[in-house]
C-alpha cells in the first residue's frame, strides 16, 4: 500500500488506545507503520533497478519485520534514557509498552503490502518467493477517507492541526477529483468523486459536533473495524473473481489449443466490480478484463503475447543476461517480451514488460525494460 495509508493506519492505531501504553507511543506508531519501507535508501543511493531488486524484500520479510519490531522501541528507550540523564530525571518511556505497540503496528505493513498484486517476499533471506494477496489495490481512497477521517476528528484540536490536515488532505483530494477525471473515462469515476466529496462534507460537519470536539478512542476503533470489514469483503469478491477468471482463462487457452499454467485476478483502483486478469499458457501470456457480477463474454477482448521461439528466443536469452534484465525478471510475475528488428542488420531491441502493469514498448518505469542487443559479427571467409 502507499505510505499515506500506512501512516494513517499507524496514527489511527495510536488513537485507538495504543498511545496509552507508553509516552512516545504515538510517534512510534507513525514510524513503525512505515518502517519496512526503509529500503527506499537503495533508490536514493543506488538507483531504480537496485530499488526494484530490494524493495519489499528483507525489511518486509518475517525476519526483517521482527527485527524492526525490536529495534525501534530500543532506539526510543535508549534516547529517552540519554535525555533523562542529561535532564536529571527518571526515564519516562516504558519499553514493554513500546514493544507491544511496535509489534502491533509494524506487522500491519507487510500484511497490507501482501494484500495487493505487487506482493512481498516473506521468507527472505532463505527463500525469494513472492506472495500476493491480489484483493486490495495498492492505493485505495476508501482507506484514506475512513482512516484519515477518524484521525482528523481525533487530532484536529488546534488551528495549527487543522492547517496541517488541510495540507495533507490536498494530495488525495487532487488525485481523486482531478487525476481520476483526467484519465480514461470510467463508469466508476463519478461515484468515486461523489463518495469523496460527500466524505469531506460529513467530516467538516462532524468536526463541529461533539464527536469532533470530544472524540474518543471508539472513533478510531470503528474506523479500523470498518476497513477490516471492507478488506474482508474485497477478499471474498476476489475469490469469486478468481474462480470466474479461471473459467474464462480455460476457455481462452482451449480456443488456442494451449495448456493453461496459471491465472491471476487483480483489483483495480476503487472499483470492486472490475478485475484485471492475467493468464499464462505453455505458449503465450494473456490479459483481459473481468466484471463481477456479470456474464462471461463468449469472445473476450484479450491482449496476447506469444513466448519467443528460435531465433527470437536466442536474442531474448542474450538480452536476459543484462544486469537490469536479471533484476526485472526476478521481479516480474507475468513477464512478456517483444523483439524489434529480429532480422538483426545492426542491432535488435528486446522489450521486456510485466503484463500486470504494462505492455512492451509502452513504458512504465521499472515495470518495463528495453535492452538493445548487438548483432553477432559474421567473419568473412
Amino acid at each position: 500500500m502507499d505510505n499515506l495509508t500506512h501512516s494513517l493506519v499507524g496514527l489511527t492505531a495510536a488513537k485507538a488506545g495504543l498511545e496509552k501504553l507508553s509516552p512516545g507511543a504515538t510517534a512510534l506508531c507513525l514510524l513503525a507503520a512505515s518502517a519496512p519501507d526503509v529500503d527506499i535508501v537503495t533508490l536514493i543511493f543506488r538507483g531504480r533497478w537496485s530499488f526494484l531488486e530490494h524493495h519489499r524484500g528483507i525489511t518486509h520479510s518475517i525476519v526483517g519485520t521482527l527485527a524492526l519490531v525490536v529495534l525501534l522501541p530500543l532506539v526510543f528507550y535508549l534516547i529517552d534514557r540519554l535525555i533523562a540523564q542529561l535532564e536529571k530525571r527518571k526515564p519516562r518511556v516504558k519499553l514493554k509498552g513500546l514493544l507491544l505497540v511496535s509489534l502491533a503496528v509494524t506487522a500491519t505493513h507487510p500484511f497490507l503490502d501482501w494484500t495487493n498484486n505487487y506482493g512481498v517476499r516473506l521468507l527472505l533471506p532463505w527463500n525469494a518467493r513472492w506472495f500476493y494477496g491480489d484483493f486490495l489495490f495498492v492505493i485505495d481512497p476508501f482507506f484514506w477517507m475512513v482512516l484519515g477521517g477518524a484521525s482528523f476528528l481525533l487530532t484536529s484540536k488546534s488551528k495549527k492541526q487543522l492547517i496541517a490536515w488541510l495540507v495533507v488532505a490536498l494530495i488525495p483530494t487532487y488525485l481523486v477529483l482531478v487525476r481520476s477525471a483526467g484519465e480514461t473515462p470510467s463508469s466508476n469515476n463519478i461515484p468515486l468523486r461523489l463518495f469523496w466529496i460527500t466524505g469531506l462534507v460529513v467530516l467538516v460537519i462532524l468536526c463541529r459536533t461533539k464527536i469532533g470536539r470530544e472524540g474518543s478512542a471508539r472513533v478510531a476503533i470503528v474506523a479500523l473495524v470498518t476497513v477490516a470489514i471492507y478488506s474482508c469483503a474485497l477478499a471474498a469478491i476476489h475469490v469469486v473473481a478468481l474462480r470466474r477468471a479461471t473459467v474464462q482463462a480455460g476457455n481462452i487457452a482451449n480456443s488456442h489449443t494451449e495448456r493453461l499454467l496459471r491465472v491471476a485476478a487483480m483489483p483495480t483502483v476503487a472499483n470492486p466490480t472490475a478485475w484485471l486478469c492475467v493468464l499464462e499458457t505453455d505458449r503465450a501470456t494473456y490479459r483481459f478484463n473481468l466484471s463481477v457480477p456479470g456474464n462471461l463474454p463468449d469472445a473476450p477482448q484479450v491482449v496476447r503475447f506469444e513466448k519467443p521461439v528460435a531465433p527470437a528466443a536466442d536474442v531474448v536469452a542474450r538480452a536476459a543476461e543484462d544486469d537490469r534484465a536479471q533484476v526485472f525478471l526476478g521481479f516480474a510475475r507475468f513477464p512478456v517480451v517483444r523483439v524489434i528488428g529480429d532480422d538483426c542488420l545492426t542491432q535488435t531491441l528486446v522489450q521486456f514488460a510485466d503484463l500486470r502493469y504494462t505492455e512492451p514498448g509502452k513504458g512504465r518505469g521499472t515495470f518495463s525494460l528495453d535492452v538493445p542487443v548487438e548483432c553477432p559479427v559474421v567473419e568473412a571467409r
